[in-house]
């Protein structure tokens, strides 16, 4: 039989019970729009948060207190709440002298509750220098930034994030506004504009940044700093002041082995190469969730395949008996089964593309930081593999037992 007789015989077979075809399709519908919405959710998750990044800039150097040990995925203690004591202001000093450090900028961070009025939150406060918003390229919607008169003189002054201005005050001016800080009355002379999350996961808009002064000694009590954050000179590329760092550190710390490091220094490169790869795994470990229902869909479709052989006994030994051979009743199944998941997997990738679309004109609209529209081709294209492929394989079984049929017994099925 050529195989043209056998489509037109598999397509005959699945019209001729459209309720059990359409039945059947159904769970590889659902596994292949699963698929679909969830690579693509992935997706624009991991370009969302990789832009986020790198708005930050490109040409940054991050030091944090204490040494990452193990995987490239461990974190440093101090980012796990240990207290680490490590980075100083003589290290601060002796970067701020490498000439390949274009400004260096101490941060401390802690959470603490913020007061205006009738308005009551917690929130979380960072401790600055005037050259913090030069590195992180921060700009203000009113107001001003620090000065190194504030930082010196333990001004009592305050930047504050967009949102927090507006759950604070509303639509009232911000600017020159005195709110409660713990047991600090401090004034506002800024507000940030909308800048998202930041390194290691904070929201600028809904925090405090104080003069690094008054954070550190008024309201945390400490000596040490929590990150510092360098900016590349531009005569030098970001991994070869990473490498001065270093050296400057392990001299400051009168460390000669380089693995008993207190410190881990990283430039933006290394932190989106490491989202990169965790977005990754997270993609794929939700989208192998997906292809659970794939296989519970593969193996109703075996089941009913089964049904319709024995259903169908006489009209194979009919066939048998005017000639058509094994291979041809095997053809026609396998066909059957084939069609079944192909015809499932093309509607599961309109549905999941039409949920994909739903998805982020909800989330577009939702999220201030914008969602960005993503259907990789990859995943039409694994869709459209892996629901062939399921056909294939839990359809193989079924048209084999069809196909070892003996012609006399099956006309002879009642």
């Amino acid at each position: 039989m050529l195989l043209r007789d056998s489509f037109k015989t598999a397509v005959h077979g699945l019209r001729h019970a459209k309720v059990r075809s359409l039945l059947t399709m159904l769970g590889i519908v659902i596994g292949i729009a699963s698929v679909i919405l969830l690579m693509s959710i992935g997706s624009s998750a991991q370009s969302l948060i990789l832009d986020q990044v790198r708005g930050i800039g490109s040409d940054l150097v991050f030091i944090v207190p204490g040494a990452t040990k193990g995987s490239r995925f461990s974190s440093p203690p101090s980012a796990q709440g240990i207290i680490i004591k490590t980075l100083t202001e003589r290290d601060a000093d002796a970067l701020r002298r490498e000439q390949s450090l274009l400004a260096v900028a101490p941060e401390v961070r802690g959470q603490t509750k913020v007061v205006y009025q009738n308005n009551d939150l917690t929130v979380t406060f960072g401790g600055v220098t005037h050259e913090f918003f030069i590195v992180r390229n921060l700009e203000l919607s009113s107001g001003r930034t620090f000065t190194e008169t504030d930082v010196r003189s333990f001004n009592h002054v305050a930047v504050i994030g967009s949102k927090l201005a507006e759950t604070l005050f509303g639509s009232q001016t911000a600017v020159d506004k005195t709110i409660r800080v713990k047991n600090l009355s401090i004034r506002v002379i800024g507000v940030l504009d909308e800048e998202g999350l930041g390194p290691m996961g904070v929201d600028q808009d809904n925090m405090v940044l104080l003069p690094l002064s008054v954070a550190q000694k008024q309201l945390l009590g400490i000596d040490y700093y929590n990150l510092v954050t360098a900016q590349a000179n531009s005569a030098y590329t970001a991994e070869f002041a990473q490498g001065r760092i270093v050296s400057v550190l392990r001299q400051n710390h009168r460390i000669t082995d380089p693995d008993k490091d207190d410190f881990t220094v990283q430039t933006q490169e290394d932190a989106l190469s490491l989202l990169g790869d965790i977005t990754s795994i997270m993609t794929v470990f939700l989208t192998s969730i997906a292809f659970i229902s794939l296989v519970v869909g593969g193996i109703g479709i075996m089941n009913i395949m089964l049904v319709s052989v024995v259903e169908r006994t006489k009209e194979i030994g009919l066939r048998k008996a005017l000639g058509a051979t094994n291979g041809d009743i095997l053809q026609q199944f396998l066909l059957e089964s084939m069609l079944l998941t192909f015809l499932g997997g093309v509607i599961g990738i309109l549905i999941g593309a039409f949920f994909v679309t739903l998805a982020y004109l909800i989330l577009s609209n939702t999220l201030a930081t914008g969602w960005a529209f993503s259907l990789p081709p990859s995943a039409i294209g694994l869709a459209v593999t892996v629901s062939t492929l399921t056909g294939v394989v839990f359809g193989l079984y079924p048209a084999r037992k069809a196909s070892r049929k003996d012609p006399i017994e099956a006309l002879r099925y009642e």
